[in-house]
């Protein structure tokens, strides 16, 4: 295939992820192979929205040079490590798919396959947590694609998907999320969704970005008014270590001010972000939060992530990633 028509398939990928919620703001990153030799990768921090084909930078398999105009995707070494392993891997791309995600905090036994789903996905495999963009990371992820398994669901972070080209990619990532659904536990009774838009106004009139994320999953958690603790990276980098639950308006209000998202009993979770953009980011993320963290309290798994790694995210979140996004 045209080199070019590879570059803006890898920059219209996070456009297509985007749409179907398997990826939130700027986290996930995709690659082709261009050669034996080259592969091309999203950048660093740049929101899929304004990514064209120009953005995407060239890296060398065998001497680590990079040629573009921007800095590539941090976790450039994942990917790296597919297209060294398989000589038939074409596309690789790296997604937070809400529901894989989640199923990654639990065990393998977890994840019910049929022979055949096995075999679409070429293979699953599950890699132990790193911080995001460490030679850790690499080197975990590397271990798990050694076991010839094509599919990796990353702790605490998200999914690897290697695949002869994007169309192969784009339908793994597709089976994979609804076979994750498949297997997901939520012991939680979920409540009706009741109308919020009364108290979304009111708090509006103090964070004129607020938004009200009233999804299955977070008002199911909403309901058990207790604060959920950070087990996912990305969530950790945008909104920190802890989501909390008020029990009245005067108190989300209060919470609001120091927090970027606040579970509310019965509605599900109000957030506030910089922009509407910001704020739409927040609510898929604090609605995947509660779908992790209800599959783990179900399971009675305690997977929560350190408070120095969900500090270290978020601080790098603020310095770097949050600025990068608009290009």
């Amino acid at each position: 295939m045209d080199e070019r028509i590879l570059l803006e398939q890898v920059a219209e990928t996070g456009r297509l992820l985007l749409e179907n919620r398997l990826v939130a703001r700027t986290w996930g990153n995709f690659s082709a192979r261009l050669d034996e030799t080259h592969f091309a990768i999203t950048p660093s921090g740049l929101g899929y929205e304004n990514m064209s084909a120009d953005d995407i930078v060239r890296c060398c398999l065998t001497d680590g040079s990079l040629e573009g105009s921007r800095k590539p995707s941090s976790e450039k070494g994942i990917h790296d490590a597919a297209y060294r392993l398989f000589s038939e891997v074409g596309f690789v791309i790296h997604t937070h798919q809400p529901c894989a995600t989640a199923l990654g905090l639990s065990a393998p036994e977890q994840l019910r396959l049929s022979g055949e789903e096995r075999e679409t996905l070429g293979g699953v495999a599950w890699a132990a947590y790193a911080l995001p963009g460490t030679k850790k990371l690499k080197e975990a992820v590397a271990a798990a694609l050694a076991t010839g398994a094509h599919t990796v669901l990353m702790k605490h972070h998200g999914v690897l998907i290697c695949a002869v080209d994007r169309g192969e990619a784009l339908r793994r990532a597709a089976l994979l999320e609804e076979l994750c659904r498949r297997s997901l536990r939520c012991d939680e009774p979920i409540p009706p969704r009741a109308d919020g838009a009364a108290l979304l106004a009111r708090v509006r009139e103090r964070f004129p970005n607020a938004d009200l994320e009233d999804g299955e999953a977070s008002r199911a958690w909403s309901m058990l008014r207790t604060t959920l603790r950070t087990q996912l990276d990305d969530a950790a980098q945008m909104i920190g270590a802890k989501i909390p639950c008020a029990k009245d308006e005067r108190e989300l209000v209060r919470l609001l001010g120091n927090n970027a998202a606040v579970f509310y009993p019965g509605l599900g979770a109000f957030v506030c972000g910089g922009d509407a953009d910001d704020s739409a980011a927040l609510r898929m993320l604090t609605d995947k939060a509660a779908i992790a963290a209800l599959h783990c309290r179900a399971l009675g798994i305690r997977a929560g992530l350190g408070l120095f790694e969900c500090l270290l995210m978020r601080q790098g979140y603020l310095l770097k990633y949050s600025r990068k996004k608009k290009g």
